[in-house]
């Protein structure tokens, strides 16, 4: 008989996931050649956006189900990201400033100083570069209120489906997609992060599935792994990259119930060294691609030694990152 999917253990494994989901982004940025057989499965890395976006989701729940004032609930998520982002974003933005012709992303001082602070080119002329940082916050933003509504009026947990349409309406209605369309990347995740508030309350409820209901889950897995594999390469290119990201919210939310069932027999010691990437993930994040990949893949190393390289120098950055920045943050108030 199959034991039931337990909700409560995606926060058990929560760390366990997101150093999963942080391991995928890092692999997905490496480049590999078409040719390779693992080519699709590389480039569906790219998922785990989504899974730290479900897993902030259902971790903002979690914080807002606390009852926090709202000027509260702002400092503690913003705090976590705050001090990393602003020491990476000046040892980014400043130099790109000053060596390159006409600032680089930042047209102006003002351009930098607002770079530095919310990654307003992000917004402007859809730098990419930390694009994660100003989406995550931008989230955190609209979150309580809607996390106020679906508290108040259950029913309105359907506003997923509304947020998908919007993701479709910025890629192909004109009007909308002149004035955002370039941060199109923005808007077809704020489904996948809506989801995870809505899995919050399951989560938190100890809810379970069935252990019959594995199959279903193996296969919405299966259908949509295979999809993302197919758009990669047969389709690269030739379609909107929002449409493989509609098919990553299937992907997303059958790939993380079937790793905590496959991470409730994982030796402890392997969910100890993916908690702890976990743990560091954010630096992770802002760490491996300009201040390490950049160099790594100039040696031409091929893809898993230039991997294991960047996975390698950007860990043990990325802690010496998180000492620091759990040294700035001791001297702040954890509420206000």
């Amino acid at each position: 008989m199959i034991k039931p999917i337990n909700f409560s253990d995606i926060s058990r494994y929560r760390s366990e996931l997101m150093g999963l989901a942080m391991i995928f982004v890092m692999l997905f940025h490496v480049w590999m050649p078409k040719s390779n057989p693992m080519y699709g499965f590389v480039r569906c890395g790219n998922v785990g956006v989504d899974m730290f976006l479900l897993l902030s989701g259902i971790g903002l729940w979690y914080a807002w189900s606390k009852k926090p004032t709202l000027k509260n609930f702002f400092w503690r998520r913003y705090i976590r990201i705050y001090p990393a982002w602003i020491i990476m974003a000046c040892l980014f933005y400043i130099p790109s400033f000053i060596n390159t012709p006409g600032g680089g992303y930042s047209r102006n001082v003002p351009d930098l100083i607002a770079n530095i602070l919310i990654n307003w080119s992000f917004w402007r002329i859809d730098d990419l570069t930390f694009w994660f940082i100003p989406a995550i916050m931008m989230m955190y933003t609209f979150a309580p209120a809607y996390m106020k509504l679906i508290e108040k009026h259950p029913e309105y947990r359907w506003l997923p489906v509304a947020a998908m349409v919007l993701a479709v309406m910025v890629q192909y209605y004109p009007p909308i997609h002149k004035s955002v369309g370039h941060v199109e990347i923005f808007f077809s995740r704020i489904p996948i992060f809506l989801i995870g508030i809505n899995c919050g309350a399951l989560v938190k409820g100890g809810r379970s599935m069935d252990g019959s209901s594995l199959w279903l889950v193996l296969l919405l897995f299966v259908m949509s792994l295979a999809m993302c594999v197919e758009f990669e390469e047969s389709w690269r290119g030739r379609f909107p990259l929002f449409l493989e990201r509609m098919v990553y919210i299937p992907l997303t939310v059958s790939m993380i119930l079937l790793l905590v069932k496959i991470l409730c027999h994982t030796p402890a010691f392997i969910c100890r060294g993916l908690a702890f990437v976990g743990t560091v993930s954010l630096e992770l994040y802002l760490i491996h691609i300009q201040f390490v990949l950049k160099y790594v893949r100039t040696y031409n190393l091929g893809y898993c030694l230039t991997a294991l390289i960047m996975i390698a120098v950007s860990l043990v950055l990325a802690w010496l990152l998180h000492r620091l920045v759990a040294w700035v943050i001791g001297f702040l108030p954890k509420n206000i």
